[in-house]
């Protein structure tokens, strides 16, 4: 007996001291879970890609495996993009970036010298400017817009095109309109414009008219689109960003994604919307349905974007009342509404979720009507559908979002970089009552997913976040924020970056939030976002990007 006594004690120290293999136990940082019930966490341990253990730093003890050590830097859960345009980030890249130029003379300046090293005759195209940025005004406008002369005559030789920063306008040179076959006479396009000025283009091509002249460009081919994914990737990498919802793909980019994907060399999680203006590739997915965790759960594509109404800058957000600072124009529909309803009938029966682009007041009106019209067949328990940027809102309409379970994917760092200007466009009583409405939103039970729409805007989340919290520019203007009751928190902030906008995308479930059985997706940033002055949240700086526990960037 008493040899068995000793037996059985040394069995059981035996098993008190044996640590549980893991991959990766992360410790000794300030860890933000997402998880009410545990909000902050000092271990995490990871096996195969998945979380294991939430929990205290003395758990460490039970555990072997790689150590990551924080050393006083914050985890949260990997953040997502929710709305940008994975292949226009790359391209951007590619192409001439004018997101940063401050005047035309700037702009004119880099197609020069672009056209000094290419061919004659061969295309210049870039994307980023926006003419309320500028300092500085050239002295030739129409409509308070550039036109293309001094750009003619700068870069005679070489077809050029200029996407807006919104991409909802695009600027053309002399060049480029004669080979588009673009003169006075030129039909005016359904849903767009070509700005004229006594007869003559300007060279500016709102909406759908810039079909005219990117119809010509030549084709962007499987080699520029296989670098332009690989250098988005890298760029999404070193932001912290593990899960990305791509808004609007057609079949070409579709059938990138899943090269990427069968080669195993996509970097992080798409969440991919259809091109609503592809309709053979809606026709296919409708028919096979939504298709969701390919490629180890890289890519999941199961929704649809359309578009309902254009930007404000270009005038082209469709609006209730005409604009302040143009009482001629209430801006327009994109799409015809009886298209948006015919595609949004056949997603909803089909089993995916809509997103329509809706800036406007008008706009986000009839896309709540559509939803509510569409949600009385009850063909889905839990459809989700999504208005993407809801960013100027009629105040009778806030109260629909979370009454109806409508997602509002609003991209914050516009605020930001478009509030100086944008109460010209609307007036001082429409801006204070519906614009970039966050915290009426949300405490209608609405939740907002966040993102950048870049290449509209920069990439970098941490921008999003200041203006999330903040409600100022990037210089810091106002003092006290542009209407700061509608300020997040920085929690509310930090949810729309990660479990919010894992709740878009269908994703809470699997990421999201720090709990065991979930992915292993991190962002490891050198400040804590939730605590530091508000003064030094644009320079914090994101140290590692963790992906199914794997270290895929680090500073």
């Amino acid at each position: 007996m008493r040899i068995l006594i000793l037996t059985c004690l040394a069995l059981l120290a035996f098993s008190c001291t044996e640590k549980i293999p893991v991959d990766l136990i992360i410790k000794n940082g300030t860890i933000y879970t997402m998880n009410d019930d545990a909000p902050i966490a000092e271990l995490v341990a990871v096996k195969d890609g998945k979380i294991v253990f939430v929990g205290k730093a003395a758990d460490a003890a039970n555990y072997t495996g790689e150590v990551l050590d924080l050393q006083g830097k914050t985890l949260t859960p990997g953040w997502h993009e929710g709305h940008a345009h994975i292949m226009g980030i790359g391209y951007n890249q590619l192409n001439i970036d004018l997101m940063e130029t401050q005047s035309y003379a700037e702009i004119i300046e880099m197609v020069k010298q672009r056209a000094a090293n290419t061919p004659k005759g061969e295309w210049i195209v870039g994307r980023g400017w926006h003419q309320d940025k500028w300092t500085n005004q050239p002295e030739r406008m129409f409509k308070n817009l550039p036109t293309h002369h001094d750009l003619s005559a700068a870069v005679p030789d070489h077809p050029v095109y200029l996407k807006h920063a919104s991409g909802h306008m695009a600027l053309a040179n002399a060049k480029a309109m004669e080979m588009a076959g673009i003169s006075g006479k030129t039909t005016q396009p359904n849903g767009g414009e070509i700005f004229m000025e006594l007869g003559s283009p300007t060279g500016i091509f709102n909406e759908t008219a810039q079909y005219l002249v990117n119809s010509i460009i030549p084709a962007q081919t499987k080699e520029t689109d296989t670098q332009a994914l690989n250098l988005a990737f890298e760029k999404c990498l070193r932001n912290g960003i593990t899960t990305f919802h791509q808004a609007g793909s057609d079949a070409t980019e579709v059938a990138l994604f899943k090269d990427f994907g069968a080669a195993e060399n996509l970097k992080l999680r798409l969440y991919v919307m259809l091109s609503g203006s592809d309709s053979a590739l809606l026709k296919t997915y409708f028919e096979k349905g939504i298709e969701v965790g390919l490629f180890n759960n890289r890519l999941t594509i199961r929704s649809v974007k359309l578009y309902g109404d254009g930007a404000l800058g270009s005038r082209g957000a469709w609006l209730l009342e005409s604009y302040s600072d143009a009482p001629d124009t209430h801006g327009h529909e994109v799409t015809p509404f009886e298209e948006i309803d015919a595609i949004t009938q056949e997603a909803y029966s089909a089993g995916f979720q809509v997103c329509v682009h809706a800036i406007g007041d008008r706009a986000n009106r009839e896309v709540l009507d559509l939803y509510e019209r569409t949600f009385t067949k009850k063909l889905q328990a839990d459809p989700r559908f999504r208005v993407e940027h809801a960013q100027h809102i009629d105040p009778a309409d806030i109260p629909r979002f979370g009454a109806m379970g409508v997602i509002p994917a609003m991209q914050a760092i516009h605020m930001a970089s478009d509030r100086p200007w944008a109460i010209d466009r609307l007036g001082k009583k429409r801006i204070e009552e519906g614009a970039y409405m966050w915290q009426q939103l949300l405490q209608t039970g609405a939740r907002i997913v966040n993102g950048s729409d870049a290449p509209v805007e920069p990439i970098n989340p941490i921008a999003s976040f200041y203006a999330s919290v903040a409600r100022k520019t990037l210089n810091g203007t106002p003092e006290n924020g542009y209407e700061p009751a509608q300020c997040m928190t920085r929690e509310q902030a930090l949810r729309s970056y990660t479990l919010d906008a894992a709740y878009g995308a269908f994703m809470e479930t699997f990421s999201g939030s720090i709990e065991v059985g979930k992915v292993a997706d991190f962002t490891v940033f050198d400040k804590d976002l939730l605590t530091i002055p508000e003064k030094e949240i644009l320079s914090t700086t994101v140290q590692m990007t963790i992906i199914d526990g794997k270290v895929v960037y680090k500073k």
